[in-house]
């Protein structure tokens, strides 16, 4: 079954809890990850110190010295290694960082800076460099464990269970950098690219409730109380739905986001309004609002659209000259716009437990989708048949699958498109060549 299938059978109906951004964050964070593995590290190493003093407690207790005395001559050999392995894990992290860098740089200016967070927020790029620092610190606790002494007698601890532990992390350890290597690599072709970018498009369609078909914007009643924005001027990241709900609820009224997700807000601007009562103290309305210096896919339906209109726009400029990448980003615009075309938009309400609309969250509409999609891309595209003829292909294809009523915007586009083409192109061969639909472009 194909992606378009699968993904265009599992959206429709699917209502799922909305969960806090918290957890988003903290993927679009590169710290928390590292920070997390070494303190787990630090509490393992200090179970296994334990483990092995235990070990050597039972053996001199049982007065098995010469076993005893084996673990130490033991010890000392992999004191050696460890020792070896404390300084390659250095060496390994800084390879790492640096094909990061490299990468980050390769993609940001080749496709756009803004997939620069999909390899900020690679969970193998994350563990790979959790497992190598925590295998770093792992080594350096075990270096401390190591008793001076060789008398069996005397010994008090021998890291035999924190040597085979190490050993663990390192064969982790080479696992993750080949698996990381391997997908840095893929994300360096735009192909990947582009469908890392329309996956976590899927995502936030999937994860955001919307109004039921025929139930439209509810009557809210006029607006009783408007509740400014406070705090630093930025993106409008994503809202605490559920905390926004509770709070309406608690109070009796319904609040309505007034800017979209993804919209640049500034202190003293009107951020919700509340309908039918008093507006909640603002104490309550802390952090319900997350306000960054980017746009981030969660809760926002239009960001994966502007992604890929950025890189079909760069691949059609005279520095770069590539219609084919184009080509590939408007497969997945199609793609997307596919997955929207019967979905209620313009809307989002959020409903407390009894079922009653606590919050109303605007959404884009269907026409400024198509409108992000398609509008840039064919004003910059008359010049490339290869464009122009996959965008008619898309076009054609969208206009047998949305309801009639959306198809007005797809039929403005397109006789667009036909106008630019007949403009530019020198002869009716080319125009002909140029408005010929084909879904590769120029197979």
């Amino acid at each position: 079954m194909s992606d378009w299938m699968m993904t265009h059978r599992a959206l429709p109906g699917r209502r799922r809890r909305a969960l806090s951004p918290l957890r988003e964050h903290l993927r679009d964070s590169f710290w928390f990850a590292p920070t997390a593995a070494m303190v787990v590290v630090f509490v393992v190493w200090l179970v296994t110190e334990e483990l092995d003093t235990a070990i050597v407690e039972s053996l001199r207790d049982q007065g098995d010295f010469e076993t005893l005395d084996d673990l130490v001559r033991f010890a000392e050999d992999v004191k050696t290694v460890v020792g070896a392995v404390s300084s390659a894990m250095m060496t390994f992290i800084g390879v790492v960082f640096s094909i990061s860098l490299v990468a980050v740089q390769m993609a940001s200016g080749q496709f756009t800076p803004r997939v620069v967070r999909i390899f900020v927020r690679s969970r193998i790029t994350k563990a790979t460099f959790a497992v190598f620092l925590a295998t770093f610190v792992l080594t350096l606790l075990v270096l401390t464990a190591f008793d001076s002494t060789t008398d069996p007698r005397r010994v008090v601890s021998v890291p035999l269970v924190q040597s085979v532990l190490t050993l663990g992390m390192v064969a982790l350890s080479l696992l993750l950098f080949v698996m990381y290597v391997n997908t840095t690599l893929r994300l360096m072709r735009v192909s990947h690219v582009i469908a890392r970018i329309a996956a976590e498009s899927f995502r936030a369609v999937a994860l955001m409730p919307a109004a039921e078909v025929g139930e439209g914007r509810p009557e809210l009643g006029p607006v009783t109380a408007w509740i400014a924005h406070e705090g630093r001027a930025g993106v409008l990241r994503d809202v605490h739905i559920g905390r926004l709900v509770r709070v309406a609820r608690r109070h009796g009224v319904v609040l309505r986001l007034v800017p979209r997700i993804g919209d640049f807000v500034v202190p003293g601007t009107p951020v919700l309004a509340v309908h039918g009562g008093q507006a909640p103290p603002a104490r309550v309305l802390r952090y319900t609002m997350g306000v960054g210096v980017e746009r981030t896919f969660h809760q926002d339906l239009g960001f994966g659209l502007r992604q890929l209109s950025d890189i079909a726009l760069r691949a059609l400029s005279a520095a770069i000259n590539d219609p084919t990448t184009a080509v590939q980003a408007l497969d997945r615009v199609v793609q997307l716009l596919a997955v929207l075309s019967r979905r209620p938009l313009d809307v989002s309400l959020h409903r407390d437990r009894a079922g009653a609309v606590r919050l109303v969250q605007p959404l884009p509409g269907w026409e400024a989708l198509v409108d992000l999609g398609f509008a840039e891309v064919r004003a910059h595209a008359a010049e490339s048949p290869q464009v122009t003829r996959r965008m008619l292909a898309g076009l054609d294809d969208l206009l047998l699958l949305v309801p009639p009523e959306r198809c007005e915007p797809l039929r403005r586009h397109r006789e667009l498109l036909r106008q630019a083409v007949e403009r530019v192109a020198p002869t009716p061969a080319d125009r002909a060549f140029g408005l010929r639909p084909d879904r590769q472009g120029i197979g």
